[in-house]
Parts: C-alpha cells; structure tokens; sequence
C-alpha cells in the first residue's frame, strides 16, 4: 500500500519586517473597503459641513460680538476639521465589532502575526481615511477667511493624522468589550459625543466656568483639537485681544502647556489605549 504523502507546512519567519509587512495589509483592507463604500464617505461630509455653515451661519450674527470682529465660522473651521475625523475614526476602530461578528477577526488572529501588528494596522487604517475624508472641509478654508497656507495644512493633516490614530485606538478599545453590532452604535455616541463637546471644539476655552475648565483639561481631545486650532490662528490677522477670547491656548494653573507638549498628550494617550486594546483584544479571543 503506497503511503500518503504528506504536504509541507511552510511558516512564515517572524521577525520586525513580517509584522510590518501583516500591519501594511490590514491598513491595505481598510483602504479598499474605503474606496468601495462612497455612501460612507459623502455621509460622513456632510456633518462637519452642515456644522461649519449652518451652525456656524446661524450663530455669526449672535456672537460676532465677543468674538473680536472674527467671524465665527473662522473660529469654528479647526474645530470642525477635528469633528470630521472624529466620528469616521471611532467607527474604524469599532468595525472590529462586524469583523468578530463576521468571522474575520478570528481568521486574523490565527495568522501567525501578532495582535499588536493587526491592531496598529486597523489604527493606521483608520487615521489615513479619516485624515483623507478632512481634505473635502480642509479645501473649503478659504470660505471662512482661513488663508490656504501650504505649511499650515501640512501641519493640520499631520495633526489630524495622529488624533485619528487615537481615536481610532478607542474605538478598538470599545471593540474589544462590545459582542454584538446592535450595541456598537449606541456606546460610539455615548462615548465620543461628550469627547467632541468637552473638547473646545466648538466653543472657545476661554471664560469657561471652574468646573468645565477641569473637565475640557482632563478630555485627552482638548490636546489634539486646539494645536489644529493654533495652527490656524498663527496665519490669521488678528488682534492679540480677539487671540486671547478665540484661541487662548490650554493652561495648567500659571503654565501655558506649549504646542508640542500638548500633541505629545496625544501620542501618549494613542499608545496607552493601543496597549489597553492589544491586551484586551488578547484576552478575549
């Protein structure tokens, strides 16, 4: 009786370049699937947009007081750039729910690659077409008095960049915990909701009461919101009067948190909730 042969199992060697190369796919994936789902991409427009000019519109007449003659649609353009990414990043990271649900989570985390180069896939993923979808309110500067400085929106995509990766990096988070699709929507809207308005976003951090100065200080999007805000306010003509309403920067008692430091925030809470992830996806699969 011949013996069967048996076919050889070839693994692929570990090693720095193979979870770069598996890291690279998963951020391959989230790209198709964005170029395949324009329905998601035009929605996802629409929001800041309608923000900017009808909210923006509606409150210029209202406010053009105590805003040193800017028009509040010129405050409020960053703060919608940052609305922009925000929610389109959240639900990267919380498709994990529909990839676990559907069974590819599963088929990834067999791949012999490491949980940390899926995740940091999925983030990059996400932050690349959240910053990408900014470029359509980001083109739109100059109908709000925004001048289009190359340099400033080099700085603003970058900075866009890595808020997305951190909430890209929450929304894993909230992924690892929730089982099923239905209860995705409801603890996005619940969670980054409150991160969008405590963050300065859409109102300036100046003459804030005691207790909501605390809690915009302590809101991790604070951070990544007013650089993008900076960025802006450094290339606009303004008196140093309606800078200091708008755009009076973040302040730990007496200090004022400089820009870097406060983009270096940002960095940090990304890595520590891709760490919260990686060790919560681990144990739950």
């Amino acid at each position: 009786m011949a013996q069967a042969s048996i076919a050889s199992v070839v693994v692929p060697k570990g090693g720095l370049a193979h979870e770069v190369r598996a890291a690279l796919v998963v951020w391959e994936r989230e790209m198709i699937r964005f170029r395949r789902d324009l329905t998601r991409v035009a929605s996802s427009v629409i929001q800041p947009l309608l923000f900017l000019f009808v909210l923006g519109g509606g409150l210029s007449s209202l406010v053009q007081a105590g805003t040193g003659g800017v028009d509040f649609k010129t405050f409020l353009f960053p703060g919608v750039l940052s609305m922009s990414v925000l929610f389109t990043a959240a639900f990267a990271g919380i498709s994990m729910v529909w990839d676990r649900e559907f069974g590819f989570l599963r088929e990834m985390l067999v791949a012999p690659v490491s949980t940390t180069a899926i995740l940091v896939g999925k983030c990059l993923g996400g932050a690349s077409v959240a910053t990408i979808q900014s470029v359509v309110v980001i083109v739109l500067a100059g109908l709000v008095g925004v001048p289009y400085d190359p340099l400033m929106i080099v700085e603003i995509i970058a900075l866009l960049f890595i808020m997305s990766f951190m909430i890209t990096a929450l929304g894993l988070v909230l992924a690892s915990r929730v089982k099923q699709v239905q209860s995705a929507m409801p603890l996005v809207q619940m969670i980054i909701t409150p991160l969008m308005f405590l963050s300065g976003a859409l109102f300036p951090l100046s003459r804030l009461p005691g207790w909501l100065t605390i809690v915009t200080h302590l809101n991790p999007m604070t951070y990544a919101v007013e650089p993008v805000r900076s960025a802006v306010f450094d290339r606009l003509n303004i008196s140093p009067e309606a800078r200091a309403i708008l755009d009076p920067g973040i302040w730990w008692g007496s200090y004022q948190v400089p820009v870097p430091l406060q983009v270096a925030v940002v960095i940090v809470a990304a890595l520590i909730l891709l760490f919260a992830a990686v060790k919560l996806f681990t144990r739950t699969e």
